[in-house]
């Protein structure tokens, strides 16, 4: 007998986008209301810009939902937005399903390796984070960045589709025009932030190329409904997220509510599309038995990396899959990690803090960070492949066959997977921008970093790397927690002499400096600096001492706040942006 389905969670299977007419006006115009765009909303708002939001689209779909979970470090990023707590007491799949990635021969077969600790005993975050990941759907993230924008007044108008982009001296005209009923309108923006996906409108009007590599294979996502309820034989709290290595059936199986589960097929050609009994005996396989099926979505995608030659060009900038697409797995999080980046400076700019060449470096630190990410990804691409192939000559026993030699070749698969298999921990969090025109890198930086590696993170307090994270009081609230909109100066010495000149820079240049003190020694140590400048987006932009700053890097405050504002570069003391060929590897 199946088990029965929850009802109360059926809001997240349509989220209809509201019909508003988009302003006449606005300070930042977002073309798209996917994760990204409305994040991008959600992040200028918390700097107090003006935003809208218009998308052809007029909902989403649980069953097309193309992402279905993000990482700690995006984590990071909904705590400022104030939707974290929102976000993971919002859920499809029951999360006692939720149980990490597995790594198995079938759902019901026998576990190789990858599973989490059991959740109930440990404590949230890691070493690494004070957050933990978490596992939603993509209509999670739209429905609670949905109600977070209108209770904000933040006007979100589906159905209309953008038409033509106008770049002038001062703003930008976007016409849009309404699917329905072919009205016509004109929308006068400061800038416009294209999100709206990987085929792009508005990179397109905006004349930016893409560069990469075109596919020559297709595979394919697709969303199988268990018919009839929950099969017995997943037993009352099965895995919601499973990889899966049988000799017919490779990747994962991940469950979306409780009768819908997304799938995957291919290599295909490009030109092939799989019939809808073929993708049933395929995902047949990777349950592990003959489960009654249907077929509900099927989507196509590539292992191809295709990245926007610039992320912003005049007035308009590009966020998410609309400035990169990659072979899958991380991309959601990757968008919000643009947000992030993008719009705090985006905001300075707007309200006469930041100079030109702040909007610039949105472009040199996120897309060198994205295509070292897309290497990565492809060259894992790869190795998961011969991986497989691996695996494959091994022979992955029936899930019936119990015996001594079948265990020994699962065992030698959980090897093969262990190796090849790990989890990219530099990706997830080593978003270092050592090729940025408003970081003061220290003399020989460059050549002193450690490498950037795929699968290695080490907290780096060093100019432009992600700040070391942590509880500045007994309450809990973090460090992330008490930055702001503006960059932060973090004292970490009883000498506060220097705080007098920075002030009086910033002062002087109309700029705003949060001043925070912390004086445990811990941090100092973590540190390793009595000041730094610490960024909205978490990154580190400076540090140094206070006495002797001018002759100890060849910067006084005021010069410092130039560079991290990007009022101009100093003449002597950063390292200075290097190539991006030079820092992909």
């Amino acid at each position: 007998m199946s088990h029965t389905i929850a009802a109360d969670r059926a809001w997240v299977e349509l989220v209809p986008f509201p019909q508003q007419t988009p302003p006449d006006e606005v300070e930042v115009l977002i073309v798209g209301a996917g994760p990204s765009g409305l994040g991008t909303a959600l992040e200028l708002q918390r700097h107090g810009v003006g935003v809208a939001v218009v998308d052809l689209a007029t909902e989403a779909t649980l069953v097309r939902a193309g992402a279905a979970g993000v990482s700690a470090r995006t984590v990071e990023i909904f705590r400022t937005w104030g939707v974290a707590e929102r976000i993971r007491d919002s859920w499809t799949v029951p999360p006692e399903w939720n149980k990490g990635n597995v790594l198995v021969t079938s759902v019901v077969g026998h576990e190789l390796g990858g599973k989490a600790p059991d959740a109930f005993s440990r404590g949230p975050g890691s070493p690494v984070s004070r957050e933990d990941g978490v596992r939603r759907p993509q209509t999670v993230f739209q429905k609670v960045f949905l109600d977070r924008l209108a209770e904000l007044g933040v006007p979100v108008a589906a159905g209309w589709r953008v038409e033509e982009l106008e770049q002038h001296a001062d703003g930008v005209v976007t016409t849009v025009v309404h699917g329905t009923t072919g009205e016509r309108r004109r929308i006068r923006s400061s800038y416009v932030v294209g999100a709206d996906g990987s085929k792009s409108t508005v990179r397109q009007l905006a004349g930016i190329a893409r560069s990469g590599e075109y596919a020559t294979e297709r595979y394919w996502r697709f969303v199988v409904r268990t018919i009839g309820g929950v099969p017995p034989e997943l037993g009352p709290a099965p895995s919601a997220s499973n990889i899966v290595f049988n000799d017919h059936y490779s990747g994962f199986i991940s469950a979306l509510n409780e009768t819908d589960w997304r799938a995957y097929a291919g290599p295909y050609p490009v030109d092939y599309v799989p019939s809808h009994e073929e993708l049933i005996a395929l995902a047949r396989r990777g349950f592990g038995f003959e489960a009654e099926l249907q077929i509900v979505s099927l989507t196509g995608y590539y292992k191809s990396t295709r990245i926007a030659d610039e992320f912003v060009r005049g007035r308009v900038a590009l966020v998410g899959d609309a400035a990169h697409v990659r072979t899958p797995g991380g991309n959601l999080s990757e968008g919000f990690g643009d947000v992030a980046n993008l719009g705090w400076k985006l905001a300075a700019v707007l309200q006469g803090f930041g100079g030109e060449t702040l909007l610039r470096s949105y472009d040199e630190e996120r897309r060198t960070h994205n295509w070292r990410v897309a290497d990565h990804a492809l060259a894992r691409a790869i190795a998961n492949d011969e991986a497989l192939a691996e695996i494959r000559a091994v022979g992955v026993p029936d899930d019936a066959d119990t015996s001594p030699e079948a265990a020994a070749r699962r065992a030698e698969i959980g090897r093969i997977l262990a190796r090849d298999f790990a989890f990219a921990l530099g990706v997830v969090f080593d978003e270092r921008y050592d090729a940025s025109s408003v970081v003061v890198y220290d003399r020989g930086q460059a050549d002193t970093d450690r490498p950037w590696t795929p699968d290695v993170y080490i907290d780096d307090a060093r100019p432009g790397h992600r700040a070391p994270n942590g509880a500045i009081e007994a309450q809990g609230v973090t460090l992330y927690g008490r930055l702001g909109s503006h960059p932060v100066l973090l004292v970490l010495t009883d000498d506060a002499s220097a705080v007098a000149e920075f002030r009086a820079a910033a002062g002087e240049r109309s700029v705003p400096l949060d001043v925070v003190h912390l004086t445990e020694p811990e941090v100092r140590r973590l540190y390793g600096a009595d000041y730094v400048i610490v960024r909205p987006d978490h990154h580190v932009a400076w540090h140094g001492t206070g006495a002797g700053l001018d002759a100890e890097q060849g910067f006084d405050a005021g010069a410092v706040l130039d560079v991290v504002y990007g009022r101009g570069v100093a003449e002597a003391g950063a390292a200075g942006p290097r190539t991006l060929e030079a820092v992909r590897g």
